[in-house]
């Protein structure tokens, strides 16, 4: 299937996203958040696609809403046309729920809701030249795209306000010291890719529950937290790549794993 705003492509176990408006720094229209939901959806149902990688066309990952777009709705009154709970919370929700590991490829810049949407991925590699601006404040809206959720959880509650009150840039280099990326590259697509490769040919069920039992831990009781991580290690215990694994282990083998 084709699509307008975004491309996708599977290969090697990998989903790439790649949000395609290079002209408009992929800023968020209405036609692209639909289209990154659909494409997120279809790679969770794929059981070939073991990783998924998101990335931005051109010089920027995403300049987050198209503001254009967002006027003419605010002087149609339409408002804020709902854009929150029709777009932006699915789109993290299906991200945060996939049960797969998901990479973003932070290629420049990555402002409001592409800074959020690259937040909303486990592992972020940033190129050289990247930088993150939460621009809501710039604008006089809240944060969305589950930022208020994620960002705080990445660098702590003191810091995440500032980045959204004072709504500076930050580049690289010092989202690498605050932990907003995991690592700074001079090519970030190249190595976000060998990344989602790795990921791709390892245990997809136990990414999936280490996922779900992060998620779940840091919004849960303790004990709460040690029965999920029982059903999980039980869910995990019985696949394939446990016992081949354990196996090869054993015998002093590298394990194959296959996501089964």
């Amino acid at each position: 299937m084709s699509y307008m705003t975004v491309l996708y492509d599977v290969g090697e176990g990998v989903a790439t996203i790649t949000l395609n408006r290079p002209e408009a720094m992929n800023s968020m229209t209405h036609g692209l958040k639909a289209e990154l939901l659909k494409v997120l959806q279809e790679a969770r149902r794929d059981d070939s696609v073991r990783s998924v990688l998101i990335t931005g066309a051109g010089r920027a990952f995403s300049a987050g809403q198209d503001l254009r777009e967002h006027l003419e709705n605010l002087q149609s009154g339409r408002g804020m046309d709902d854009v929150v709970r029709r777009f932006y919370n699915p789109i993290v929700e299906a991200l945060t729920d996939m049960e797969k590991p998901v990479v973003a490829a932070v290629n420049g810049v990555a402002a409001g809701a592409g800074a959020s949407l690259a937040f909303a991925c486990d592992l972020r590699v940033a190129a050289e030249g990247a930088s993150f601006l939460m621009a809501f404040a710039r604008v006089g809206l809240a944060p969305d795209t589950g930022v208020s959720w994620t960002l705080q959880r990445l660098i702590g509650a003191g810091r995440a306000m500032e980045l959204m009150l004072l709504a500076e840039p930050v580049d690289a280099r010092r989202a690498l010291e605050l932990g907003l990326v995991h690592r700074v590259v001079p090519d970030a697509l190249e190595n976000a890719r060998e990344l989602a490769l790795r990921l791709a040919q390892g245990p997809t069920t136990s990414y999936g529950a280490i996922k779900r039992a992060i998620g779940f831990a840091s919004a849960h009781p303790l004990r709460q937290a040690l029965e999920l991580e029982a059903e999980l290690q039980d869910r995990c215990g019985a696949t394939e790549d446990h016992l081949n694994a354990t196996l090869a282990f054993v015998n002093k083998e590298k394990p194959v794993f296959t996501g089964r």
